[in-house]
């Protein structure tokens, strides 16, 4: 042990040494100039440029549009790049630019969040595709020493402005990579799932991001004050969502607008990212995380956007790998949470991905030949594979049934009025992982369900020890027959592997606990792969939702985000059943009303039955690889 401490000691030591020679050269070769650059119709939006002081050759522009604020503010204190992978780009030549968007910060304007792309505009009006081509267009003729190449992308609210700037289509613009891009509030990014309420990243983010910049600023907002720091305790005695809406006050527009808007209206559609993916120039490269908990859903679903919007396209990429949000610009990709990798997976992507696909597009250098139309890390084997296409096209969707007795099986039930049933009680919700937490984990995606198993309220199937892998490549279709006492519902399907009851991983984490007591037991570790919440009452339409009729049988059908996993030979492939996931997501009234302004009394359990028999077969669609 004291040989890994050692060795600790030596990285750490390592490491701020390179960080230091880093900042130092970083510093002494660049020049970072603040600037306003203005938009067709008036409007200034202040940005950062980093620029090379370095005259012997022409340098691409690498831009990233932020609300988070181009911070720190003032030409003398440099943003410290020297931590992260991206100063890559600095050694490269680059010059750097990062914007406040329209409204945020030090740029005037008025914000809009999620500002709907306007194909046909006309004189002034605007959009953020017209701002981020009204800044190119400024950039490449006013800053000295670029060759009139230029790349955009940005992580997470970042990427859906990466996406906008695609649409902007200047001609200076050559490659765009949205990462992890919000793409759709409503049916499955950050806010909403399915039409459920994604209320504790909601409430989190808009207390403090939904504050008003009436004039710019550098100040940051005041965070709310939690009085309790347990955030099921916390979502639990605040009771309904309108209640959260009194916590925020009158002043948080956008909130008032989700309470507004319950079901996917014209508002909502025209806040889809995907509106801007047609007739895209640039060279695309999207990228996600298979466990990103805030934003999975986006990088998938507008890459196959663009594929279906512009067919023959020369270069629109997708990589996934085994991610948190965000970790792939990170330094270590080697493991979320309990669960290991086997390599540095964020390295390789930095190295072999995205690096070379910005040095081609940007500065003809290089070779992209071995970026494949998916780049795909299949978590469980712990292996980046490429496919001509997504989903593979060797994939075969395979029908697995829910069983009696908790049984997961290829062969339909051949049982009459099977069925197991739980009481969904909203006073005593299921949470979404084990421990006590203050903030939301990101871990939560790959965690241990044994805790839930336990659970009378969740119901519980698996199959045998597998004879052999079963590797299961793209979306998973859910399809449950169920009958409810009440009027509506929630539905939360969760696809685990679990591991048998020996199993240890053979890498050593030196980022483990010192004390070997102290490690995870992974024997019997019940790892979540994919979970997917829907809200019952838009089974049949999101734009116009329909009540159950009490203990009627129906069909609850809905597709999970796309999964890239291995269940091994002598695994166990499981699926949960339950009606909350707490605080994740509000909790339904389980009363067909106005979830977002109901009162606390309007809470009512509800007697779930998901039947398994010959007429009513609830079961997953599986695109296994063949």
């Amino acid at each position: 042990m004291k040989k890994i401490c050692l060795f600790l000691l030596v990285i750490i030591s390592y490491n701020a040494i390179a960080q230091n020679e880093d900042s130092a050269w970083i510093v002494n070769n660049y020049t970072k100039k603040e600037i306003t650059i203005p938009m067709r119709d008036g409007i200034k939006l202040f940005t950062a440029v980093y620029i090379p002081k370095d005259n012997s050759e022409k340098h691409p522009i690498l831009m990233t549009r932020t609300p988070y604020s181009c911070a720190p503010y003032g030409e003398n204190i440099f943003r410290p790049f020297w931590y992260v992978f991206q100063k890559k780009y600095f050694r490269e030549g680059y010059i750097i630019v990062i914007q406040d968007v329209r409204g945020r910060w030090m740029s005037e304007g008025e914000f809009m969040d999620v500002r709907p792309f306007n194909a046909n505009k006309k004189g002034k009006e605007i959009d953020e595709a017209s701002d981020t081509y009204d800044a190119i267009d400024w950039l490449i003729k006013n800053i000295p020493g670029n060759n009139g190449n230029v790349g955009i992308e940005g992580i997470s609210y970042p990427g859906f402005y990466s996406t906008m700037a695609a649409a902007s289509n200047h001609a200076a613009l050559k490659a765009v990579s949205p990462q992890a891009p919000v793409t759709n509030w409503f049916l499955g990014d950050d806010f909403h799932h399915n039409g459920a309420f994604f209320q504790s990243d909601a409430f989190a983010f808009y207390s403090v991001f939904g504050k008003p910049h009436p004039k710019p600023t550098t100040v940051e907002p005041i965070e709310f004050d939690y009085t309790i720091h347990d955030n099921y305790k916390f979502y639990l005695q605040a009771g309904s969502v309108q209640n959260l809406t009194k916590y925020l006050g009158d002043s948080i527009a956008f909130w008032k607008q989700l309470m507004a808007h319950p079901n996917y209206d014209d508002w909502w559609k025209a806040r889809d990212a995907r509106n801007a993916t047609k007739n895209l120039q640039p060279a695309m490269l999207w990228v996600g995380g298979l466990f990103d908990a805030e934003d999975c859903w986006g990088a998938w679903n507008a890459y196959k956007a663009a594929e279906q919007n512009n067919p023959g396209k020369a270069f629109n990429k997708i990589v996934e790998g085994p991610w948190y949000h965000g970790q792939w610009a990170s330094n270590d990709g080697t493991h979320l949470g309990n669960v290991q990798f086997g390599s540095n997976t964020a390295e390789w992507y930095q190295q072999n991905i995205e690096i070379p696909f910005f040095n081609y597009f940007l500065k003809g250098k290089g070779d992209i030949s071995k970026i494949a139309e998916a780049n795909i890390f299949i978590s469980g084997a712990n292996e980046w594979k490429t496919f001509s296409q997504w989903p593979p096209a060797t994939k075969e969707d395979k029908t697995m049934y829910l069983q009696e007795n908790g049984k997961l099986d290829w062969a339909k039930p051949a049982a009459a009025n099977s069925f197991d049933q739980y009481t969904s009680d909203p006073a005593k919700p299921v949470p979404y992982t084990e421990d006590v937490h203050f903030n939301r984990t990101r871990t939560y995606m790959d965690d241990d369900q044994r805790f839930a198993a336990r659970r009378p309220d969740v119901l519980v199937f698996e199959t045998g020890n597998l004879k052999e892998d079963i590797t299961v490549t793209g979306s998973i279709i859910a399809d449950l027959m169920t009958s409810i006492s009440t009027t509506d519902a929630d539905f939360v399907v969760k696809i685990i592997d679990v591991f048998p009851d020996n199993f240890g991983f053979n890498d050593v984490n030196i980022y483990a606990e010192e004390d070997a007591s102290k490690k995870y037991p992974m024997g019997g570790y019940q790892m979540l792969v994919r979970a997917e919440i829907f809200r019952g009452r838009y089974r049949n339409s999101y734009e116009k939702p329909s009540a159950f009729t009490p203990n009627k049988v129906e069909e609850v059908k809905f597709e999970l985000p796309s999964i890239a996993h291995s269940f091994k030979k002598g695994h166990r492939l499981m699926v949960q059943v339950q009606s909350s996931w707490f605080p994740l997501v509000d909790r339904n009234p389980q009363q067909f009303i106005d979830i977002y302004h109901c009162s606390d009394k309007d809470f009512i359990k509800s007697d779930i039955k998901i039947y398994h028999d010959a007429q009513n077969a609830s079961k997953l669609i599986l695109p296994v690889l063949k």
